[in-house]
């Protein structure tokens, strides 16, 4: 027996899934933006020469990148009121978690991008006088964040994916949403479907910004650090 597709309830609440669309990019962007000087502080962190500072950072960032983020996030939203006398709302649990493994692989992609830039470089700017804070201020990280932008987008859509994990904590982005809608239907192919594609836009649409990026800096003689 054939199965009869109806998308007539999910139209109907279109509103809900945008809603929820909406609150996944307000997640997404925000765990981004506040992992990125997160993210710059752990990097020059682990290219300390002092084994101290750089080796239980190193540890620290391997540690979060190594661990499931639904684990983290279950920690800090259900664990970590057991021990301090906080309580953490499922966005500020979610955003706290994101943040936290946004800067984690944002650490990894600049500490990558600062060793890629050539030893002449460094020379070349203390040759002139620079100390090594503006050496690196003005000649090093200019030229790696040039060669990471490419990288930093896919880090985005790589995070817009694990915002899914929000769902589980009862945060209302697009997947909750989906559920609900799903579970009130009773059509959850139908949801999960139209779910499905407003994903594909979102994603493709950045795949496609990433893709540009990555042939201007191509033509324009920059490489990209992975």
């Amino acid at each position: 027996m054939g199965y009869s597709w109806d998308f007539t309830p999910v139209l109907r609440a279109m509103d809900l899934l945008l809603l929820g669309l909406g609150n996944t990019l307000m997640l997404t962007a925000l765990a981004f933006l506040l992992g990125l000087p997160v993210g710059i502080a752990l990097a020059l962190a682990r290219l300390s020469r002092h084994r101290v500072i750089a080796w239980p950072v190193g540890l620290m960032v391997d540690f979060l990148r190594c661990t499931p983020a639904l684990v983290q996030l279950f920690w800090l939203f259900f664990a970590l009121p057991r021990l301090l006398p906080v309580r953490l709302s499922p966005f500020g649990a979610a955003l706290m978690a994101l943040t936290v493994l946004s800067a984690a692989f944002v650490s990894e992609v600049f500490r990558g991008g600062i060793v890629s830039v050539e030893r002449t470089q460094w020379e070349g700017a203390r040759a002139i006088g620079m100390t090594s804070r503006q050496a690196m201020r003005r000649v090093i990280l200019p030229q790696a964040v040039k060669r990471m932008i490419p990288v930093f987008l896919e880090r985005l859509v790589e995070l817009l994916k694990m915002s899914t994990i929000a769902s589980t904590i009862s945060y209302p982005d697009l997947l909750f949403r989906a559920q609900d809608i799903a579970q009130a239907t009773y059509r959850p192919l139908e949801v999960f479907t139209v779910t499905a594609l407003l994903y594909l836009v979102v994603i493709a649409a950045t795949s496609e910004a990433t893709r540009r990026v990555e042939r201007h800096l191509a033509r324009s003689g920059e490489g990209t650090v992975h």
